[in-house]
């Protein structure tokens, strides 16, 4: 009786949870100024970017992923989903320590967004040398030697891996004669 019980119940959630489930279609975003040109800043600077995104479907969109062009592009997402006609806004910190001159940046927003499933965010910007002083190679490997240890072995190698071998000690080239095909 108990397990004629169980499996009774059992049955009747599993009908009101899939009662409950909805499919969820596609929608339509809206994103004021979604290509933008930024003002130059100089190299290892931090630009913030900040994007208002608006849901104008009846489908609430939900935020699959977010791909940036570069490394140097960071999202700070709270939410991944946002019902319809609210607003989010998005957040991205471009580290500029790695890039020199004119770059050109694409955020693509990937989720259930008309008609594609991206929405794309695109910004472009001058990244400058200081003009009074440039640093040198030796000196961005000090600093980078300082924030890491794993650089010195990259640049300088490991003491155990020379890149070559030797096949046998008795024939040390300091060992033989000066002329050895003349016969003394």
């Amino acid at each position: 009786m108990a397990v004629a019980a169980a499996c009774l119940c059992a049955a009747v959630c599993m009908a009101t949870l899939s009662a409950c489930r909805k499919n969820i279609g596609m929608t339509t975003v809206h994103v004021p100024d979604s290509v933008r040109h930024y003002y130059p800043i100089l190299t290892g600077e931090v630009l913030k970017l900040s994007f208002l995104l608006e849901n104008t479907g009846d489908q609430p969109l939900i935020i699959r992923d977010i791909q940036t062009s570069c490394g140097c592009i960071v999202p700070e997402l709270d939410t991944h989903m946002l019902l319809p006609g609210k607003q989010v806004r998005l957040l991205f910190k471009y580290e500029s320590a790695k890039n020199v001159g004119y770059v050109d940046h694409t955020i693509r927003i990937y989720g259930n967004i008309r008609p594609t499933g991206i929405c794309k965010l695109k910004f472009d910007i001058n990244v400058v040398t200081h003009a009074d002083y440039t640093r040198d190679y030796e000196e961005l490997y000090k600093e980078a030697v300082e924030r890491s240890n794993i650089i010195r072995g990259l640049v300088d190698g490991d003491e155990s891996e020379k890149g070559y071998w030797t096949d046998d000690i008795s024939h040390d080239s300091r060992a033989q004669k000066k002329y050895f095909w003349r016969d003394e």
